[in-house]
């Protein structure tokens, strides 16, 4: 990671909080500072689900909120896909686009 893109996730955890929970079902998001988790909904607000907030296998921190799987030990966090929808785009070229 550049410089200025390791800058960029530093002042956006300053400004939104440290870490992530995900709903497991509906993908909700929420980002939230490490003081403050106790304090996180026990069910994902909008569909009542597990909102999770670590690995289940390592037990590390989500930091993203498109995390599919966790950045230490590489288990599955979510389904990769969110109501038929993936929830982080594929690696390699965009959409073309038609040109006016």
């Amino acid at each position: 990671m550049s410089k200025a893109a390791e800058w960029l996730r530093e002042e956006r955890r300053k400004t939104l909080g440290d870490w992530v929970a995900i709903c497991v079902e509906c993908g909700h998001g929420q980002r939230y500072f490490e003081s403050e988790a106790d304090l996180l909904p026990p069910g994902c607000p909008n569909c009542g689900e597990e909102l999770r907030q670590r690995c289940g296998e390592c037990g590390a921190r989500i930091a993203s909120m498109f995390a599919v799987e966790c950045e230490g030990c590489t288990a599955q966090l979510r389904n990769p896909e969110v109501r038929g929808l993936a929830v982080r785009r594929q690696q390699g070229p965009g959409p073309l686009r038609k040109s006016a």
